[in-house]
């Protein structure tokens, strides 16, 4: 076990100013001179852009739904290695998770799993007595939650500040911070949540600074200092990528309602394809993996590309917005998920690329796709021309879909053999209407059973975005394939 000071940032409902206030905190001890880790609840890629301008580190995720309760632990540990406090910016309410699962998944799951003191932020802006009843409730639900302060946001007045101050004296909880109803930082937001940083880094990087000195003007940094370092040992080791790969997995799961040949016993989804001569003869190669990047692909998990290297493999950015070429030598592909309906004309006018990418996959070389990057194989988005790599066409939709999905591979691609199950996150306005030539990927419940994604030639392209920490020989598995394509 290891001891972290730490601390997680909850409110009572989405809204509230969790993410200001986290950002602030992490930018406010970071300007101190503190090391600080930055890692948010859930399956959300872009709160942890703007935790890495304001910690300078690699923004981390905590997903008890798609890793598992077991590495929540561990993966924090991994990202908060060296540094002197961690900041957890939760997700929606405190005790909100994933639908019909209980507390999985919720902030005060991951707070009592981490041992970790709770400050609670509060929408105080409608209210004054009534803010003693909220915090009173949040703080007596669970009794293994602790919530060790109180943020009061959008305060009105030094009058206001006094009544709720007052009131709450009754909980015995401390206030820790009051930030004024004014002077709100800009971090504009669309369909999907907050504008990535990398979109517009300039103005993210003076509304992170603008975060860190309201948080810093308006809060007790050293009684949250005190009370993050009052938390105790994380239990279990510190993840690493190559620990992992060495990870046994459960047996794969038998599908064949869902029409694919039940999986060969003697091939688990944690073993590479290729034979032993194949292995043998390519076994001091280091393929090149070239990962899409840039304003367009933003959505991707840091621990990919970690267990991508620790599995053998060279990994290489590039930028499908102004990379004409992909990198030389590559071997494998993966592009993950983003905005491309926002740069679809810059994305299609980028012929020769998409050129590339087209060639690339038509020798078969492992191409692993995740909603942006499904849409961007596709043959058009909203009627502009992408790589055509796929016989489908995709548009957008008033439609938001969105949720937890548990799903099991019906086919073998570059990525699981069929049966290997794994759970995923989907969340995209985008509809894909499917052509020919190509076979499902998942079989989903959503409740209901259904089919998603395409598996053709080394191509694996879904909706479904997941954590590869969870099935970490998947990463093998495409390295490997990446030797012998």
């Amino acid at each position: 076990m290891s001891a972290v000071p730490r601390l997680v940032i909850a409110a009572p409902a989405s809204g509230s100013g969790k993410t200001t206030v986290a950002t602030g905190l992490m930018a406010a001890f970071a300007a101190r001179g503190l090391a600080v880790s930055g890692h948010k609840v859930g399956p959300d890629y872009i709160d942890p852009g703007y935790h890495a301008l304001a910690t300078g580190r690699t923004g981390r995720n905590l997903d008890a739904y798609l890793c598992g309760t077991e590495l929540v632990g561990p993966l924090f540990l991994h990202g908060a290695r060296g540094c002197d406090l961690a900041v957890v910016e939760g997700v929606m309410g405190l005790y909100d998770g994933a639908a019909g699962e209980g507390e999985l998944a919720s902030t005060a799951q991951v707070a009592k799993v981490l041992r970790a003191p709770v400050v609670l932020v509060v929408d105080a802006s409608s209210q004054s007595r009534s803010v003693a009843a909220l915090v009173h409730g949040f703080v007596s639900w669970d009794p293994e939650v602790r919530v060790g302060g109180v943020i009061l946001n959008k305060v009105a007045s030094d009058r206001h500040e006094g009544l709720l101050r007052e009131a709450l004296e009754s909980v015995g909880v401390p206030v820790l911070g009051v930030l004024r109803r004014v002077a709100q930082v800009d971090t504009p937001s669309r369909h999907l949540g907050l504008v990535p940083v990398a979109e517009r880094r300039s103005a993210a990087v003076e509304a992170v600074a603008a975060m860190g000195a309201q948080v810093a003007a308006g809060c007790d940094l050293e009684g949250l200092l005190a009370l993050a370092r009052g938390a105790g040992a994380v239990p279990g080791a510190v993840w690493s990528p190559a620990a992992a790969l060495d990870f046994s997995p459960p047996p794969p799961l038998p599908v064949p309602s869902l029409g694919a040949a039940p999986p060969d016993p003697a091939f688990g989804p944690e073993r590479a394809s290729s034979s032993n001569a194949g292995r043998a003869e390519s076994a001091d190669r280091r393929p090149i993996v070239a990962v899409a990047g840039g304003s367009a692909f933003t959505f991707s998990y840091a621990e990919h590309a970690e267990l991508l290297t620790a599995a053998g493999a060279d990994v290489v950015p590039f930028d499908p917005l102004r990379d004409e070429e992909l990198p030389d030598g590559t071997r494998g592909l993966v592009i993950g998920g983003g905005f491309p309906e926002v740069y679809a004309a810059e994305l299609s006018a980028n012929e020769p690329l998409r050129k590339a990418v087209t060639e690339l996959a038509l020798t078969g070389a492992p191409v692993a796709a995740e909603c942006a990057g499904l849409l961007y194989l596709c043959r058009e988005l909203d009627g502009l021309p992408m790589c055509g790599v796929l016989d489908a066409e995709a548009r957008m939709s008033e439609r938001l879909t969105l949720g937890y999905r548990d799903a099991v591979a019906v086919s073998d691609s570059a990525l699981a053999v069929a049966g290997t199950r794994m759970r995923g996150h989907e969340f995209h306005r985008t509809v894909v209407e499917p052509g020919a030539g190509a076979d499902p990927a998942w079989g989903v419940r959503t409740p209901e059973r259904r089919v998603e994604g395409f598996v053709q030639r080394g191509v694996h392209a879904s909706y479904l975005h997941t954590h590869w920490a969870s099935r970490p020989g998947v990463a093998r598995r495409f390295v490997e394939r990446c030797r012998t394509s």
